[in-house]
C-alpha cells in the first residue's frame, strides 16, 4: 500500500479533514494569489480533487494553483453553511491519461452535473482542462480558524440584479386578485 500524505497527519486531524472534504459539496481555495474561491469538488484517495479553467468547467486562474505550489482549504459546514475546517494544501496537477488522472477523472465524472457532454466529457478534461489534487502538506497540522467573516466583495460578473419595481404594479396585483374572488 502506497503512502499518501493523509498518512503523516495526526489521526485525529486526518479523520477530520476526509470526513468534512467527503461531506461537503464545495470547498474554499485561497491560492498564492487572488481571493479565496468556492470550488466543487471529490475527495478522492487521500485528497481533494477538482477540475476545472476549460469551457463550462469552474475558473481555476486567478487562484495561483500551480504544479508544487501550496494552497489553503477550507470546509464548510454542509448543514449550517459555516466554516469548519481548514489544511495547507499541495497542488499537484495531474497529467492527462496518467493513472493518476484517470482514477481522479474516473470520479469526477459521477459528480459533474449537468453536462452537455457527459459521454466525452473525459476527452474533453483531456484537451481543455486542469484536473488537480490538493494533498494535505504532511506535518502541517490544521489551519486556524480567524475570528470575523471572512467575507468579500463578489467577483465582476455580467450579472445584474433586477431593478425597483414599477410603481403601477401593486395597483395592478391589486386589481387582479379582486377581479378572481368576484368570477
Amino acid at each position: 500500500m502506497t503512502q499518501t500524505p493523509m498518512d503523516a497527519m495526526d489521526p485525529i486531524d486526518r479523520a477530520l479533514v476526509e470526513e468534512a472534504a467527503k461531506k461537503s459539496a464545495l470547498v474554499w481555495v485561497q491560492g498564492s494569489e487572488g481571493a479565496a474561491r468556492a470550488l466543487w469538488h471529490i475527495w478522492h484517495e487521500g485528497a481533494v480533487c477538482l477540475v476545472g479553467d476549460g469551457p463550462d468547467e469552474q475558473p481555476l486562474k486567478g487562484l495561483g494553483l500551480v504544479d508544487g505550489g501550496t494552497a489553503t482549504v477550507t470546509v464548510r459546514s454542509k448543514d449550517k453553511g459555516g466554516r469548519l475546517i481548514g489544511w495547507t494544501a499541495r497542488v499537484v496537477e495531474l497529467t492527462p491519461d496518467g493513472e493518476a488522472w484517470t482514477a481522479a477523472v474516473g470520479e469526477l465524472k459521477g459528480k459533474r452535473l449537468n453536462a452537455a457532454d457527459a459521454d466525452s466529457i473525459a476527452e474533453r478534461w483531456a484537451r481543455e482542462c486542469r484536473v488537480l489534487r490538493l494533498e494535505p502538506v504532511p506535518g502541517a497540522g490544521l489551519v486556524a480558524a480567524d475570528s470575523g467573516s471572512l467575507s468579500a466583495a463578489p467577483l465582476p460578473s455580467p450579472a445584474v440584479t433586477r431593478g425597483a419595481i414599477p410603481a403601477g404594479l401593486p395597483k395592478l396585483l391589486a386589481r387582479g386578485k379582486r377581479g378572481r374572488k368576484a368570477g
